[in-house]
């Protein structure tokens, strides 16, 4: 697409005000040149996504979607990549020039290229903290990466059983465990926390004296309890930051057609935002 010519994107979700998505996309494109872009966020549920899709003109690129859309964008899409399909969530929707939106999801290889980018490339094992759609991504990732079991730890019966039908589907050893022994997830080579914040705190008192890797999917507050400890015995720590930059650099990438993005100065971008949100 030329630098010249206009184009709109924007971050969907609801509540979507707390977004970073448009500081690293404006950013990336003041790094880029494409003066001319714009990106925006705009609060949008489940009954108002129809609408907003059917509105969408040939200025726009593409759409970032967080909570609740992830799923409930996915009938309104003229197709999703087999990356998104696997997990049956779409992060990120792109308008081709013919017309079509296509629906994408960076989260899976933003994980895998964050942790990559920490040396972590394959594992033995891991063990994920939650449920839910953001742990499916997890497992995703792992798929990739991990070469044995997984371990997920879950408060109830109900996501035990969506853990261990995702680990069928992507291919993964998942075994099952109770939230009142995740104290035992800490010894893992591989832990990645998928839960709201405040969730794992009282985890940090069994951390380990020589811990692996933690990927905790937070940004907001930072560093968690549970990742400053990990961090204190020198722990690998990935947070939740490098897991949005990642994801973000790629779908500047596929929206703008320039590649590769500007991973450096996205999260610089990021991480004065956060500084500044902590100021006030």
């Amino acid at each position: 697409m030329p630098s010249t010519e206009a184009h709109r994107a924007a971050v969907l979700g609801s509540p979507i005000a707390h977004s970073l998505s448009p500081v690293l996309h404006r950013a990336a494109y003041a790094e880029l040149g494409l003066d001319d872009w714009s990106y925006d966020r705009f609060d949008v549920d489940e009954a108002a996504l129809p609408d907003f899709i059917e509105g969408l003109d040939s200025s726009w690129a593409g759409l970032s979607l967080t909570m609740p859309l992830k799923r409930a964008v996915i009938p309104l899409l003229d197709g999703i990549s087999d990356t998104a399909a696997a997990v049956e969530t779409v992060n990120t929707v792109v308008r081709t020039e013919d017309g079509r939106l296509l629906g994408d999801n960076t989260d899976i290889p933003g994980m895998i290229a964050a942790l990559s980018e920490r040396g972590v490339e394959k594992v033995e094992s891991a063990a994920v903290l939650g449920a839910g759609a953001t742990a499916s991504s997890a497992l995703a990732a792992l798929a990739e990466i991990c070469t044995g079991p997984v371990t997920a730890y879950v408060r109830s019966e109900a996501r035990a059983d969506e853990m261990w039908g995702w680990g069928e589907r992507l291919g993964v050893d998942v075994r099952i465990a109770d939230w009142s022994t995740a104290d035992e997830a800490l010894h893992a080579p591989l832990v990645i926390a998928t839960t709201p914040a405040g969730t794992t705190d009282a985890l940090a008192d069994a951390v380990p004296a020589a811990p692996g890797t933690l990927f905790d999917v937070l940004y907001e507050p930072w560093p968690t309890v549970l990742a400053a400890r990990w961090a204190a015995r020198d722990g690998i720590v990935v947070g939740g930051l490098d897991l949005l930059v990642h994801q973000a650099v790629l779908q500047a990438e596929q929206m703008t057609g320039r590649s590769p993005g500007p991973l450096a100065v996205m999260r610089a971008a990021g991480e004065l935002a956060l500084a500044a949100r902590e100021r006030h």
